[in-house]
């Protein structure tokens, strides 16, 4: 079983009409020769393809797009206001609660600890075997940028919806610094932490620059993690620096007995990578050494898992010569035997580390 720590799956649906529900080979016959593929690639992503890779779980994201970076008239879910930022980021909320009451058989929210073990249990007692047996796939849901959060007061709303990771920023934000702008927190982004805190959400650094990041390290006093994040001292372009995790990030983070998920994207394995590029130029061994660094950095296997952002602004060809879909996705599991790593290593790499951080602060 995997877990996989990020998916923009109601982002999908919304914007490109992508249903989840569907293989991922329907969902390329369905949109061959069409915009969206020119924009966010060919799925990666699909039910079925869930089935035959053993991905369990999903966090799943609500992400709206901040207007200043909106490329093309094809973006359906950009902001320019907190209240606008509201209303799209509620409607995603809204997808993912009818996904899961018209498909129950494909997918299931988890919003406590209770129905988290249960799953899990499933899946170990009896895993898929597609197509004669399935498992649905359970579903946690992460704000990737806050800006949904008109004020912290809001918090306990989205936290009664089902929300229970928040990532403050994507590019920047009236919170904190990201990849793109800023720097470190503001004074309402402390206040969102503090209420995030009290209220017990696990806080996500993903896309927090290294200032913000080690702010955020040092105030928050619940659970932290990374969700989609690869080894920024394996890159070598200006925007790894401030899009991925630095040595002393991911140092601290293990001090805080955080995860981090590696992210099978070739621009974010092989700098400078683009899609007319031959495949073979980056390889499951590229993603095979973030997690290898990780480890080393960290002196264990413990904090390292996948947050692959499959379909989430890249698809096909985009990613490793060996992946052709998320199915595809064990053969990263035979590259490390390969290098060394155990069974008991790969059991946490796949799926026992974020477990461990589900089970920590899902609610009773």
């Amino acid at each position: 079983m995997w877990i996989d720590a990020h998916q923009d799956i109601a982002y999908n649906a919304l914007t490109f009409g992508r249903d989840v529900r569907l293989s991922a080979y329907e969902t390329r016959q369905r949109e061959a020769g069409s915009p969206t593929v020119l924009v966010n690639g060919e799925a990666l992503c699909g039910w079925e393809e869930f089935q035959r890779g053993g991905i369990g779980l999903i966090v799943a994201t609500l992400f709206v797009m901040p207007r200043r970076y909106k490329t093309g008239a094809w973006e359906k879910l950009d902001f320019a206001t907190p209240e606008e930022a509201y209303r799209l980021t509620r409607a995603q909320v809204d997808y993912y609660l009818n996904l899961c009451d018209q498909s129950p058989d494909q997918f299931c929210l988890l919003r406590n600890r209770a129905e988290l073990l249960e799953h899990i249990g499933r899946w170990q007692a009896k895993p898929p075997q597609f197509p004669s047996h399935s498992q649905p796939v359970g579903l946690v849901l992460s704000m990737e940028g806050a800006e949904g959060v008109r004020d912290q007061r809001e918090l306990e709303e989205w936290w009664r919806a089902g929300v229970r990771l928040i990532g403050p920023v994507w590019a920047g934000t009236r919170y904190c610094g990201g990849m793109y702008e800023g720097d470190g927190f503001t004074g309402e982004g402390y206040r969102l932490l503090e209420q995030m805190a009290e209220i017990g959400y696990t806080l996500d650094i993903a896309h927090m620059n290294e200032t913000s990041a080690l702010q955020a390290l040092d105030r928050y006093e619940g659970a932290v993690v990374c969700s989609h994040s690869n080894a920024a001292a394996l890159l070598k372009d200006e925007l790894a620096t401030r899009r991925h995790l630095s040595d002393r990030v991911i140092r601290r983070l293990a001090e805080r007995d955080g995860v981090i998920g590696v992210v099978p994207f070739n621009r974010f394995l092989r700098s400078g990578w683009k899609n007319h590029e031959p495949r073979e130029w980056v390889t499951l061994a590229h993603l095979a050494d973030h997690v290898d660094h990780i480890c080393q950095v960290t002196g264990s296997v413990r904090h390292v898992g996948l947050g692959s952002d499959f379909d989430g602004g890249f698809g096909y060809p985009a990613v490793p010569l060996e992946l052709d879909t998320i199915a595809d996705l064990p053969k990263l599991a035979d590259l490390l035997m390969e290098r060394g790593f155990s069974e008991q290593d790969l059991h946490a790499i796949s799926h026992a580390n974020w477990q461990r951080i589900l089970e920590q602060t899902l609610p009773a």
